[in-house]
């Protein structure tokens, strides 16, 4: 018998999730456990309000806080030392140039973290979620070095961010106010970015209760979005046109 007061799903069952409102509240969101990270369960976790995170040696974990943290597209915050980079930077932006060096930045250990949940099992999943035209990366490049970046997966119309990274001040922020600028441009209003910290709330993320949110996440990964907006038209951009 499961003693466990969260589901467990076996590796290659088919891609289904207990109703988001069953998660735990201690640790939060915590909601089954298990299964593996082929493309079709990951699209339906995301499809569903749900994503991994676990750490090295842990079964996979899959999660749906209460609250959620987001940022509605059009309504990022620009500091005004951000601002003031900007308009001095010569660094530009790239889409889906740099996917692989992207997610093995982020990755890497951090000086305020002990370790990272972006484990080889992990990379290989979204590095195949890239390949199959589902995960994007966004690049902020100072020349050919890249000095900031995030990534995620695009469902529908919504947008999951999984994680991010600066190897210069202000590439991280650089890479999201342009992500978001260019979600705005072609119809993704939402931008999950799953778990609060002091650094989202400062660029302008919000806290909402899961059930808002998942209202939410039921109409946007049922609308296709026009045209491929993650090739078709996507070029190079400077940071400081990020303020027009």
């Amino acid at each position: 018998m499961n003693a466990l007061p969260i589901e467990v799903i076996a590796a290659g069952a088919p891609p289904n999730f207990p109703p988001t409102e069953r998660a735990l509240a201690v640790p939060n969101g915590l909601l089954a456990l298990g299964g593996d990270l082929a493309p079709e369960r990951l699209l339906a976790a995301y499809a569903h309000g749900i994503f991994p995170w676990y750490g090295e040696n842990e079964p996979i974990l899959w999660w749906s806080p209460d609250p959620r943290c987001v940022f509605d597209t059009d309504a990022i915050h620009v500091s005004r030392s951000l601002r003031r980079q900007l308009r001095h930077s010569r660094w530009t932006l790239s889409i889906n140039q740099a996917f692989d060096a992207v997610i093995e930045a982020c990755a890497a250990p951090r000086e305020d973290a002990g370790g990272t949940w972006i484990v080889p099992s992990m990379m290989a999943a979204y590095r195949n979620l890239h390949r199959l035209g589902h995960a994007h990366s966004m690049e902020v490049w100072d020349g050919e070095h890249l000095v900031g970046g995030l990534y995620g997966v695009a469902v529908g119309r919504l947008f999951c961010g999984e994680s991010m990274f600066s190897r210069e001040n202000g590439g991280s922020k650089i890479a999201l106010l342009g992500l978001c600028r260019h979600l705005q441009r072609h119809g993704y209003p939402l931008l999950d970015a799953q778990v609060t910290n002091p650094h989202l709330l400062r660029m302008g993320a919000r806290e909402v209760p899961r059930a808002r949110f998942m209202v939410r996440v039921n109409a946007l990964v049922e609308r296709t979005p026009d045209g491929d907006p993650w090739t078709c038209g996507v070029g190079t951009e400077t940071a400081a046109g990020l303020l027009e």
